[in-house]
């Protein structure tokens, strides 16, 4: 009897043991924990999907059992997994495995021999399409394409190259195949652009761009679906491992179906959270009525999930600097059904002149419903004053903050001079006011997807050109930034107490990276990748000495 409780005695240790032992651990490195002191230690452990502890060498090798992943960081470090609180990602996923991405070329040579290689794997007639993500600012030639260029590399195939939202670049196959001939071919507010001899030039100019993108030929089902997986593994690439996106231009809700579909199949390795942007003018509360009805907020999983509505919540109040009391209203009416229904709301502004409208808006609904544990924020306002800053932190309003200026900060100085760049955005103010901060990129038509060219961005103040803007008053500390990119971000979506650092209990999403981000010249930053991804203790990406980790 004595022999038989020993041997149950001995076999619950083991039992127990096992129990404790760890899915992974990562040892030898420095792990940027994250948190509030901005911990760094030696060692993780990963059990479960969670992260089982953080310490030492010997702490965190004494939770290895027999079936443990022992992975040698070799001095590396581990930051968790980046979250971007404001991406296009669902939209530019569709088109990534069928377009042609200029992102981080560094000459117009260089652009335009990524349009040659893409001609030689097109079918037959196959468009090459450039959506955005670049300036001339990045080239060293300090220009955009010529549509003879961009004939001279296609080989026939029809090409549409788009810079923001207010200009393209069409070959003559591609404006024949639109039926483009003169301005009355072209969606209202469009012009084809003319040389002073008066002959076109291909270019097409206007704010209007994405009525005209609407027109080109979309990727079929299997397409979107596979540029779905391969632009989220490009993100994982990048030490991303979650986003907020919220909505954009032709997002119908058939464009949401390629997404779920990888959901379903559990394939996502990215943590998405998504907002509806309002695609029916004068009707846009019917709309939300209508596609939200089943969906209330944070409905969905660890993975996929519903973020209530935005960027564009009424068509009145969308870059609108001078609102009538009718638009308003209308956007009060919408913001307190989203209220009423607990919903996150967040809403594109661009002018601190203005948004005092919008902010009118936020404080009448919120007399009537607190809207501060709805964690609603406002997207871009580069250039956002102390007064505007203080009326956000009152209502408990987070900003969601872009590094737009990295492209756009020369002509940001040339419209409203070297001054005002110098606090263009305020980071530091708004984060010495304790305004909940997210940071993103508005990728994929007028920024970058990498979150490494905005985090060196949000350190130095320089743009792709060089050119400082803001001044160091107004340039975050490295560990400010990078919780920006974490915990800060994770507050945008209710998520910050399950991710956004590596404390004991959160997700384990995290990222090894190729160079230290602590201690690389800033001017370095924008280069670091990931070498290891991993996304609720999965490995999603692997490259270099982990490569055969890769799934």
């Amino acid at each position: 009897m004595l022999k038989l409780i020993v041997s149950i005695f001995f076999a619950l240790l083991a039992s127990t043991a096992t129990a404790q032992s760890a899915d992974a651990v990562f040892v030898n490195g420095k792990v940027l924990v994250g948190d509030d002191r901005f911990t760094a230690s030696q060692a993780l452990a990963v059990n479960e999907g969670r992260v089982l502890a953080v310490g030492t060498n010997p702490e965190i090798r004494k939770l290895a059992g027999r079936t443990t992943r022992l992975i040698d960081l070799q001095g590396r470090t581990v930051i968790p997994g980046l979250i971007d609180s404001h991406m296009h990602a669902i939209r530019a996923a569709l088109s990534f495995a069928t377009e042609v991405n200029w992102i981080g070329t560094a000459s117009l040579e260089e652009a335009l021999g990524r349009v040659r290689e893409a001609a030689k794997r097109a079918k037959p007639g196959g468009w090459l399409i450039v959506a955005g993500g670049w300036t001339e600012q990045q080239f060293r030639e300090k220009r955009r394409p010529t549509q003879a260029e961009l004939e001279a590399v296609a080989d026939g195939h029809p090409v549409y190259v788009q810079w923001f939202y207010a200009w393209a670049m069409l070959t003559q196959p591609a404006l024949d195949a639109l039926k483009v001939k003169d301005d009355a071919d072209l969606p209202p507010s469009l012009k084809l652009e003319r040389s002073a001899d008066g002959k076109l030039t291909g270019a097409v100019n206007g704010p209007a761009i994405a009525a005209l993108f609407s027109r080109l030929p979309t990727p079929n089902f299997a397409e979107q679906v596979d540029g779905t997986k391969k632009f989220f593994r490009e993100l994982n690439r990048l030490g991303l491992t979650g986003l907020v996106d919220p909505g954009g231009f032709n997002m119908s809700p058939e464009a949401y179906q390629a997404l779920f579909k990888v959901w379903r199949d559990g394939q996502l390795t990215m943590r998405v959270s998504y907002s509806l942007f309002s695609q029916k003018g004068g009707k846009e509360l019917e709309e939300f009525k209508e596609l939200a009805q089943m969906t209330p907020m944070g409905f969905g999983d660890a993975m996929l999930k519903f973020n209530g509505i935005g960027e564009r919540v009424t068509f009145g109040m969308y870059n609108n600097d001078n609102p009538t009391e009718e638009q308003k209203n209308q956007l009060y009416v919408a913001g307190k059904w989203a209220a009423e229904r607990g919903m996150t709301l967040t809403q594109h502004w661009s002018n601190d002149a203005s948004v005092p409208h919008l902010l009118d808006v936020f404080e009448r609904v919120n007399r009537e419903i607190p809207i501060a544990p709805l964690r609603w924020s406002i997207a871009h306002l580069n250039d956002a004053s102390d007064a505007s800053l203080a009326r956000m932190k009152a209502l408990g309003v987070a900003w969601t903050v872009q590094n737009a200026m990295y492209f756009e900060g020369e002509r940001f100085i040339a419209e409203r001079g070297a001054s005002a760049a110098r606090r263009a955005p305020p980071v530091t103010s708004a984060l010495r006011s304790g305004l909940h901060i997210g940071a993103g990129t508005d990728a994929l038509r007028v920024m970058s997807y990498n979150p490494f060219v905005a985090l060196q961005w949000l350190l130095d103040g320089r743009t792709v050109n060089g050119a400082a803007l803001r001044g160091p008053e107004e340039l975050p500390t490295r560990a400010e930034a990078l919780r920006l990119f974490t915990l800060g971000s994770a507050w945008t979506d209710h998520t910050e107490a399950k991710r956004g650092s590596l404390e004991k209990g959160k997700l384990a999403d995290l990222a090894v990276l190729s160079k230290d981000y602590l201690k690389v010249p800033v001017g370095e930053i924008g280069g670091i990748e990931s070498l290891l991804t991993m996304v609720g203790g999965k490995i999603v990406y692997a490259a270099g000495p982990y490569e055969k980790l890769s799934p």
